[in-house]
């Protein structure tokens, strides 16, 4: 991990706590994509993380199947979640699925993505765990970043090869698409 990088996350998560203004990203059920996609991959939010309590509830009374992340070792794997906060564990701040994980990835036709920042170009600088970033080659899925109003950078930001960018970004007010 590149100094560059470490500054980066330091300031946009001083910044993020203090600007936090809680708000919902329903915006994103409008997309097609979203819509249209029948099992979606998203995420627990935490702290000043933009939440994803609404649209995972949206998500599962238009009848979608929801998967939630769940580390295991240095890679995420995807059990489905039916809204039962029962089948949720803590670990640290992070909650997870208990469960099955999901054997056909190729089911999960939309991925809602954590981010701190997300370039122009779709891509995005998360909290530092490489977690997706070695999830997100095995999703052949839509993949859209959650950040919030100002976190859409106009300039590049640090990424690597093995980065994969995104698709759109959503902000509580418009999803934004990349051309590529």
């Amino acid at each position: 991990m590149t100094d560059q990088k470490i500054a980066l996350r330091d300031r946009a998560r001083r910044e993020r706590s203090q600007k936090f203004i809680p708000c919902n990203f329903n915006v994103i059920l409008k997309a097609p994509e979203i819509a249209s996609a029948s099992t979606i991959a998203s995420y627990i939010s935490y702290d000043f993380e933009p939440s994803t309590v609404e649209i995972n509830e949206a998500f599962l009374r238009d009848g979608k199947t929801l998967v939630l992340p769940r580390i295991n070792g240095d890679h995420l794997e995807w059990v489905n979640w039916n809204g039962d906060s029962n089948q949720l564990s803590s670990r640290k701040k992070i909650v997870e699925p208990v469960g099955e994980a999901l054997k056909d990835l190729s089911q999960i036709t939309a991925v809602v993505v954590p981010a701190l920042r997300i370039d122009q170009s779709g891509y995005r600088l998360g909290q530092g765990g490489g977690y997706y970033d070695r999830a997100l080659p095995h999703l052949i899925a839509w993949k859209i970043g959650l950040v919030y109003a100002g976190e859409l950078n106009s300039e590049e930001l640090p990424h690597e090869a093995h980065d994969i960018p995104l698709d759109a970004a959503a902000s509580p007010s418009i999803v934004v698409r990349f051309n590529r």
